[in-house]
């Protein structure tokens, strides 16, 4: 495995962990470009405020989690305000519907088990639990993964919900210029991976090509030349989104799996 990327250069997308994330590159022989296409996470702190307040005075006929950093964000800020305790009764009467393990993992600890969860970990396969479920009239508390669900809040929508959303950190774009040095490279094959952690990743970096014109050049990169590594199926939605069709990603969402398996990939089509 040591040599399994050795003479390939991975671009790293995401801004947290990336020098763990260059060392995993290293040890496997390859050489890491810190790349960020996303900046600084950050909590909206008076939002949530207002946000838990109103969950806790008005509990929701369903809450929808869509990340564990999110709740351990949700509860962190309740116990700031003194809502703790209450946050904890309002989620346990109310039904939970949950998205990927580690929001599985953070209501555990917790002593919370959801009613729905996704089959896949994805919001396609999120949808898929919720399907039977009748929506109509009822108030359902939507928490964010850092940047709106456009899709997920349609479709809740169309079942007849009324959505109130909550989000409790966000994303912003990265620093200036590094969305157009990245273009760049993955245009002209100046690297041969790009690693991303997060939709937002791609959706920025997207974004930026279709104001340049250059989004269909951006995927066909992506297509012939340049390999795109997920870190798992909610990030690869996002590639999906915008046709990028070859994208390796491991089984299980992990950052060292996405580089074994992206290892496994160039070892079987060098």
């Amino acid at each position: 495995m040591a040599e399994q990327l050795k003479g390939i250069t991975v671009a790293l997308a995401g801004p947290r962990k990336s020098e763990e994330m260059a060392k995993l590159v290293q040890n496997m022989g390859g050489t890491a470009l810190h790349r960020p296409a996303q900046g600084t996470v950050f909590l909206d702190g008076e939002a949530l405020r207002e946000a838990l307040v109103a969950w806790t005075q008005h509990p929701p006929d369903l809450a929808i989690l869509t990340t564990g950093m999110g709740l351990d964000a949700l509860f962190e800020m309740a116990g700031e305000i003194g809502l703790a305790e209450r946050f904890q009764e309002v989620l346990s009467s109310s039904p939970i519907a949950a998205r990927g393990y580690k929001t599985v993992n953070a209501l555990k600890k917790r002593g919370l088990v959801p009613e729905v969860r996704d089959d896949d970990g994805s919001t396609t396969g999120l949808i898929r639990g919720l399907a039977d479920w009748d929506l109509r009239g009822k108030e359902v508390v939507l928490q964010l993964h850092g940047d709106r669900s456009p899709r997920l809040i349609a479709w809740l929508t169309e079942a007849g919900a009324v959505v109130r959303a909550v989000q409790p950190y966000l994303h912003t774009p990265p620093e200036p210029g590094s969305l157009a040095r990245l273009l760049a490279e993955i245009t002209e094959g100046l690297v041969d991976a790009v690693a991303f952690t997060s939709g937002p990743q791609f959706r920025f970096l997207a974004g930026y090509a279709r104001e340049q014109g250059k989004l269909g050049e951006l995927v066909q990169a992506f297509e012939t030349k340049v390999l795109a590594v997920s870190v798992g199926k909610i990030t690869s939605e996002s590639l999906k989104e915008e046709g990028v069709k070859r994208i390796v990603m491991p089984e299980h969402e992990r950052m060292g799996s996405m580089f074994v398996e992206l290892g496994r990939y160039v070892a079987a089509n060098r």
